[in-house]
């Protein structure tokens, strides 16, 4: 299948996942400090981002920080931090503009007052955007999401008969949205690393030997293709011909 074709196929996958790994490797190679593998890592995401449009995917949720990264250096968290804020200063109005609906996937717990209201104004300014939404999973794990989803199912009082699938989704960080189609992970790793435990059930899978900031759309595109050539069963036997 090549990209024409992808074009006119109905197999464009609605919501995508990314796994941004391999920043540091990228700045390693380079002979740089990891913070400017991150900063080349969100150059990058401006490219992905027209990718995705030009392509069709209507949801974007990409890993951005961890909870368990708050274990990396205190300089690397530092930088992290102030990656985050400088994105939301410098490219909230172009986003807006573009129809860009931002939504913060994680818990704002950790994070400065300063950077918490700047999340907060972004999500609200970009509320009613219909373009793409670009799910940011920013102190998210997805152990703590579905921890925090049963606390708040039992703080409701909802009776142990009632809980199943369609209530759990309601409680998730991702309510509302569908779950993902298609989960990407760059720099050749093969695991979920707490991503999307729950939502991630019955995505594909696709992994890539690119680092994160050589992701272009020319490898997003390799992804759909190969999205778009799988028989999708959800736990069912394959469809006779």
């Amino acid at each position: 299948m090549n990209e024409e074709a992808l074009r006119l196929s109905d197999r464009v996958p609605y919501h995508v996942a990314i796994i941004m790994d391999g920043n540091g490797r990228w700045a390693r190679a380079r002979g740089l400090p990891r913070v400017a593998g991150h900063r080349a890592g969100v150059e990058n995401l401006r490219r992905i981002l027209r990718a995705c449009s030009e392509f069709g995917i209507r949801i974007l949720t990409i890993y951005a920080f961890s909870t368990e990264n708050w274990g990396r250096p205190e300089a690397e968290v530092r930088g992290l931090m102030n990656i985050l804020e400088t994105v939301i200063d410098r490219e909230l109005r172009k986003l807006h503009a573009n129809g860009v609906q931002l939504r913060h996937v994680g818990e704002l717990d950790g994070l400065s007052e300063v950077l918490q209201d700047k999340v907060r104004r972004a999500v609200e300014l970009t509320r009613n955007n219909d373009q793409l939404i670009l799910n940011i999973a920013f102190n998210y794990g997805g152990r703590q999401e579905l921890i925090q989803a049963f606390r708040h199912i039992v703080q409701d009082g909802v009776p142990a008969e009632e809980i199943d699938e369609t209530l759990i989704d309601y409680y998730l960080y991702t309510a509302g949205q569908p779950d993902p189609d298609l989960i990407i992970r760059t720099a050749g790793e093969m695991r979920l690393s707490n991503f999307l435990l729950w939502q991630a059930s019955y995505a594909e899978y696709y992994s890539t030997p690119a680092l994160w900031p050589d992701f272009g759309r020319e490898e997003l595109l390799k992804a759909l293709v190969h999205y778009a050539l799988r028989e999708r069963r959800f736990g069912l036997l394959p469809q006779a011909p």
